[in-house]
């Protein structure tokens, strides 16, 4: 398939396979499950954002009619992993809204009201709400045990870990420079703004058999998070996938599973816990706020002759900022001979932070790219004629180790400056900024099922939750792989006990590595195929073409026979071997650098500050476009969601820690 040129299902349009459920509002997502004797969950968040706790009492709650169940954490494991003390705290509740109790009730209202009936007692403590407070000599600790890179010989620190790439001699490249520019940036944290709450149902059997319904973008991960909070095995543990309301990174962890659970344990009926907007805003990750410092030197003819970066991510209350996919991407797009990157990861008493579209890259890419066009100005350059002097390009050494496959950057920069938009000169008022953009692509551990039914038309089991159309990909590339036309085959998202193991969808990786489950798994089904046809023409499997969905003799083969179709082998499976099932499991490797290149026209009125966005173009080195539709869906709208970010979308935060605007209309 790989190696095709002229495909017949590849690269078409059609309608996603959930559409008309969406539309019509029968798609079921995280919130709408309904079970017998259900009750309702619902968290007790902390006022503070720094705080001992002292003790937890929940029995005021628990002696309220219709009130089924409350915990605390020394309800749970003892809990020294990050993840478990985020779902809920234990010794000290580090963010406002972090989870300190839940109850379980027969109404959504009364277990509200039951929340009110849990005694807290709280030392407050000083928040840290700042990288500037937080990395300050004598600063507050947020975690008294936290050391740099885990160095307990060293003092403890609000610097959770530090990453540095070098290459060369950045101060010799600077002195060799003709121009210098440097310039500090900050970026807010800002939510992924996914419209769907998190939300799950949980519920365990006589048996002990524990099953969750959840929103999530990884209902495997969820399955062993839950799990190890849990202090139980994952083979006692279900996890169903609802439909999805958008992710963007932000539905990688879990948050209520791990109490639903807990919640129905005690109470032995199933618990639906859903959060409000509130609570979405306050107690998940959004993603890091920064603080970075960008400097480069240059010749006057615009050749780079050194970089630096110092980038510090806030991490939120436990450690984990993308500040390594910062690093890795901040210089990404060029070839530099010098340059020197530092990273740091920084606890401060915020919400632990989550992925958000090519986690930690837009911080950093920000900062440098802002400086790209500033030196360009310096140096009277066209801005894409400076980074394509500079470009990466294949068997460039990416500033994170290896060298680059084929990429297409250089292609994406040599378009954008044919483009009409950029070409046409820049409106009376306006300005013009561009910037390159890096995402290095994962791939990961990825399993499919393909189940050929007696008419022939085709069954899809894979593990990746769909937030982006992966479905339709999938029966694309499965049609592609089968030949066979596109809607005679149908996708499912399998729960954790009917496919084999799929890493999260995220990453950018779900078309490549799932896809390569499902193209593989493809392939295992025109093998049986092949052999089936044989034995009904009884010649050897070796003498047995595949073409176009059917199975034919190969060139020169003496068989007076008609070709069979992947419906004629399954009609008659049962006289050569039974059902058709293929199946793969991947660790997929060599996932691709993307590249993209962006650039905008606005004005700026000089009085009140407001930003009028002219023209916004976005050209994204995208490879083979499985449904093109998509991946134009996905540019547009990262371009949405960076303009957001960049003119209007952050948290803000009181002098307490409390966050002031959770909610989209604040």
């Amino acid at each position: 398939v790989a190696e095709a040129e002229n495909y017949k299902a590849i690269g078409t349009r059609p309608v996603r396979p959930d559409g008309v459920d969406k539309v019509t509002g029968r798609a079921n997502f995280g919130a709408d499950l309904s079970l017998p004797g259900m009750i309702h969950g619902k968290v007790l968040r902390s006022p503070h954002a720094h705080a001992r706790i002292k003790s937890v009492d929940v029995s005021g709650a628990l002696a309220m009619e219709g009130v089924l169940a409350a915990v605390s954490g020394s309800d749970f494991a003892e809990q020294t992993d990050d993840l478990g003390r985020n779902v809920i705290a234990r010794d000290k509740a580090l963010y406002h809204g972090h989870a300190v109790a839940a109850v379980a009730a027969t109404t959504p209202l009364l277990a509200e009201q039951a929340l009110d009936a849990i005694k807290v007692d709280y030392d407050v403590l000083e928040p840290v709400l700042s990288i500037d407070q937080a990395i300050a000599d004598g600063a507050t600790l947020v975690n008294e045990e936290m050391h740099t890179n885990g160095d307990a010989s060293q003092p403890a620190s609000n610097v959770a870990a530090i990453t540095k790439f070098e290459r060369g001699d950045a101060e010799k490249g600077f002195a060799e420079a003709d121009v210098v520019v440097e310039g500090e940036f900050r970026v807010p944290m800002a939510h992924q703004g996914y419209i769907e709450p998190h939300a799950c149902t949980a519920t365990i059997n006589e048996e002990g058999k524990i099953t969750v319904w959840c929103s999530t973008q990884g209902h495997f991960d969820v399955r062993t998070q839950t799990a190890a909070i849990l202090g139980t095995s994952i083979s006692k543990i279900k996890v169903i996938a609802s439909e999805i309301g958008g992710g963007f990174g932000g539905k990688l962890s879990v948050y209520l599973e791990p109490l639903a659970v807990k919640l129905s344990e005690l109470s032995n009926r199933p618990v639906r816990m859903v959060m409000n907007r509130e609570e979405v805003f306050r107690a998940t990750g959004p993603t890091s706020a920064t603080w970075c410092k960008a400097k480069v030197g240059a010749k006057k003819d615009g050749t780079i002759t050194a970089a630096t970066a110092w980038l510090s991510y806030e991490a939120g209350a436990f450690p984990g900022a993308p500040v390594g996919p910062g690093c890795m991407s901040v210089l990404a797009p060029y070839d530099l001979e010098n340059f020197s990157i530092e990273g740091l990861d920084v606890l401060v008493n915020k919400p632990k932070v989550a992925a958000y579209r090519a986690p930690g890259a837009p911080q950093a890419m920000h900062a440098m790219e802002c400086v790209i066009d500033d030196l360009a100005r310096e140096l009277g350059m066209d801005p894409i004629d400076l980074r394509l002097k500079n470009a990466a390009d294949e068997g460039t050494q990416a500033p994170y180790g290896p060298k680059f496959p084929a990429i297409g950057l250089k292609a994406c920069l040599e378009a954008a400056k044919a483009h009409p938009n950029y070409t046409a000169p820049v409106p009376e008022g306006c300005g013009r900024g561009v910037a390159c953009g890096f995402w290095f692509n994962i791939g990961m551990q990825s399993s499919a099922e393909v189940l050929i039914r007696e008419d022939g038309t085709v069954i899809i089991n894979e593990g990746s939750p769909d937030i982006g159309g992966s479905r339709a990909s999938m029966c694309l590339m499965a049609a592609e792989t089968l030949g066979i036309p596109y809607d005679r085959i149908n996708a499912h998202v399998a729960d954790t006990e009917s496919t084999g193991y799929c890493n999260m969808t995220g990453g950018s990786r779900t078309t490549f590595a799932t896809g390569m489950a499902v193209v593989q798994a493809c392939e295992d089904i025109i093998a049986q195929c092949k052999e089936r046809a044989a034995m009904t023409w009884d010649i050897d499997a070796d003498q047995v073409d595949w073409d176009d969905g059917q199975a034919v003799p190969k060139p020169g083969v003496n068989a007076d026979v008609d070709p069979l179709s992947l419906a004629d082998i399954a009609r008659a499976w049962g006289r050569t071997g039974g059902p058709i099932l293929g199946r793969a499991s991947v660790n997929a490797q060599g996932a691709g650098a993307g590249f993209s290149v962006n650039w905008t026209d606005l004005a700026v009125d000089r009085e009140t500050g407001k930003v009028d966005v002219k023209a916004y173009t976005a050209i994204q080195d995208a490879g083979r476009a499985i449904h093109p539709a998509y991946v134009e869906g996905q540019m547009q709208g990262g371009a949405a969601q960076g303009l957001g970010w960049a003119l209007n979308e952050e948290y803000i935060y009181d002098d307490n820690g409390v966050m002031e605007n959770a909610g989209f209309l604040d």
